[in-house]
């Protein structure tokens, strides 16, 4: 079993932390479905930032179960464990640091994955961030900046004897993230033997059956699952059955799902509010119902309503319609292809 710090997950999935998706109600639903451990969205270590409306849902974990994981994102040692403070003072009881987003905006402010290509800094910022606060420190990375320049043992050794107590690896480089690069699973493999810290893979694990797979080739202890969860967050229930039984579970009922959605939507509105609330339940919603009966066009009919209440009485018309057709939610099968060889 997963332990980071004094604190024992119920088992090896982890659902990652993923801007504008994995906020407090989605954390919560994937929870609740069978993740063992939840990191938040990404907050930024600048103060003035931690006011904003964003930042502010961003660090709200009311209702969330222990550990509660933050995830804070810069470039200054002094800042970072200024915001890993700040965080532990509002409830957070892991911090992880992010240098592993690869996105322009954090890159161009050298911080996330453009971190890697200055390894004396990454180690200030760890044992600054460590030395901080008295919870346990994770890190989220990269196998490194580009294919020439990959230092993700190099990274790793550091992050162990900086007392990081976790380490979440991301089996790309930075520039193989956009031209969608094959993952490299012999990279974490390699990281994980040659360091005593846990090891959480990541990258590309989008069904059970690939998670037992990278879990078995690459020696991790945990598994990360992000886009596949997006839609579909009772992967983590199926993934846990699947690791423990080695078949799938019966696929969840239309009316199972329905339920869910409702009170994900609930929970969302809520924190959201209403107009902002509307619109980031839409990409939701959309994940929800893509490749389902009528998905397309319900879609299309959400784009126009404003209203937090017209939107939810519109979801539950779309899965009261379509449970009176399907029992079980019509989802297309988990893939199977080419977890045989992940090299």
């Amino acid at each position: 079993m997963l332990r980071i710090g004094p604190y024992s997950l119920k088992n090896r999935l982890v659902i990652a932390p993923m801007a504008g998706v994995t906020d407090r109600p989605f954390r919560k639903l994937c929870r609740e479905l069978g993740a063992g451990y939840a990191v938040s969205e990404m907050v930024a270590s600048k103060p003035d930032l931690w006011q904003t409306p964003k930042s502010m849902r961003r660090m709200n974990h009311d209702g969330e179960h222990a550990p509660i994981a933050v995830q804070i994102a810069g470039n200054d040692p002094a800042m970072m464990a200024e915001a890993a403070q700040f965080n532990v003072s509002r409830g957070a009881q892991i911090i992880d640091i992010n240098m592993g987003c690869p996105k322009k905006k954090v890159c161009k402010a050298d911080a996330g994955s453009a971190l890697l290509r200055d390894e004396a800094l990454v180690a200030r910022i760890l044992e600054a961030v460590v030395n901080a606060v008295e919870v346990p420190v994770t890190l989220k990375t990269r196998t490194g900046w580009s294919p020439e320049n990959r230092n993700a043992i190099r990274i790793a050794k550091i992050a162990e004897n900086a007392g990081i107590q976790a380490l979440t690896l991301h089996g790309r480089t930075r520039a193989c993230d956009f031209d969608d690069g094959t993952v490299e699973y012999d990279s974490i493999r390699d990281v994980k033997a040659n360091v005593g810290i846990p090891v959480i893979a990541n990258g590309d694990i989008d069904s059970p059956h690939k998670a037992k797979a990278v879990l078995d080739y690459t020696g991790a202890d945990a598994v990360m699952i992000g886009r596949a969860a997006q839609g579909r967050p009772w992967i983590f229930r199926d993934t846990g059955y699947f690791l423990g039984h080695g078949s799938l579970p019966a696929a969840p009922t239309t009316q199972e799902v329905a339920a869910l959605m409702d009170a994900h939507l609930q929970d969302h509105y809520a924190l959201y509010g209403n107009d902002t609330g509307v619109r980031s339940a839409r990409k939701h919603i959309g994940w929800y119902t893509e490749g389902l009966p009528g998905g397309e066009s319900f879609r299309d009919e959400l784009n126009q309503l404003t209203e937090a209440d017209a939107q939810l009485a519109a979801v539950r018309r779309y899965f009261a319609r379509l449970a009176d057709s399907h029992d079980t939610l019509p989802l297309s099968p988990y893939p199977v292809a080419g977890v045989e060889t992940l090299h």
